[in-house]
């Protein structure tokens, strides 16, 4: 196919529509975020492509989208004039104090029942007309939300963290040993790595995750034996409260009761251990938008409350 360009012809609701199906890989999930039919987002970036003179999708039936490479560099630039012109919006407004639109907010899993609830309150009760699409993630997930332009900003640990994005420490969560609560451990006010040399492990099998309780037992010469692995946090104090070994977690709930009525013990680490920093991330060099600046104001509220 030849291609003709013709910039003149492009217009903002092409690179609106080209910059949601980049980022879904779905001229449907683009056509549903805008309340408009599937016809008019094919139309508008077929448009686009004569405009910009290039493919930038490759169609597959059924299958989805993948950017060409023109596209892929052409959504690098789409994403910063968008986000310019937003702020631009923006100020002449004046809407610095009053927020309106939605953002989409990356939250690692084990952190959002401790965290998200309240957040979510108090950004109903400040900001009404700004609506929280939020995706719960693993490390991995996070990087992935946040370089694909899915997500603005996400909230996890400072692990696992690629190049090209920057992080804020919001928020710092000591690790402790989890143990059923008749364990004979249990009753002490702290415990040694060491001491959990004999015992099984239940693993939160999570990317990073693992690796990082790992990498407390060898810093003391444990090669733990793992028992089971799960990556739901609830399944490990279950399988903790029924005695079927022990587990090291950060976040720490209010109750000591599991899910089906087991008891379990928090007991902090005896040995010296850095706690987990939490952070707010977001891709370097990008310019957060006024959602993205109020929801992170609301994050560092509700993690400078639960200190």
């Amino acid at each position: 196919m030849t291609w003709t360009a013709d910039r003149s012809s492009i217009t903002l609701v092409q690179l609106r529509y080209f910059q949601s199906a980049a980022v879904h890989l779905s001229m449907t999930a683009a056509a549903e975020e805008f309340y408009v039919a599937q016809s008019a987002v094919s139309s508008a970036i077929a448009a686009l492509e004569r405009g910009v003179g290039t493919q930038l999708f490759v169609r597959r039936r059924s299958k989805g989208l993948i950017l060409t490479p023109a596209g892929s560099q052409l959504l690098v630039h789409v994403r910063e004039l968008l986000a310019a012109l937003d702020r631009a919006v923006e100020s002449a407004q004046g809407v610095g104090e009053h927020v309106r639109g939605t953002l989409r907010l990356a939250f690692f899993v084990t952190i959002a029942p401790f965290a998200l609830p309240e957040l979510l309150s108090r950004a109903r009760s400040l900001h009404p007309e700004l609506s929280l699409e939020v995706v719960e993630v693993d490390a991995a997930q996070a990087v992935e939300e946040l370089q694909s332009g899915r997500s603005e900003i996400a909230v996890g640990y400072d692990f696992g963290l690629a190049n090209g994005i920057v992080s804020e420490v919001v928020d710092a969560t000591p690790p402790y040993v989890l143990l059923a609560a008749d364990h004979p451990l249990a009753l002490k006010p702290s415990v040694g790595l060491r001491e959990l040399g004999r015992e099984r492990m239940i693993l939160l099998d999570l990317p990073h995750s693992r690796e990082y309780f790992l990498d407390l037992l060898h810093s003391v010469g444990i090669e733990p034996t793992i028992r089971h692995r799960t990556p739901s946090f609830e399944t490990v104090r279950a399988l903790v409260g029924h005695g079927h070994g022990y587990s090291i977690l950060n976040q720490r709930p209010v109750d000591a009761l599991a899910y089906d009525g087991g008891r379990v013990a928090a007991v902090p680490i005896r040995d010296q251990v850095s706690p987990l920093p939490v952070v707010i991330s977001s891709l370097n060099g990008s310019h957060p938008s006024a959602r993205a600046r109020a929801v992170a104001d609301l994050v560092r509220q509700v993690f400078a409350d639960r200190r």
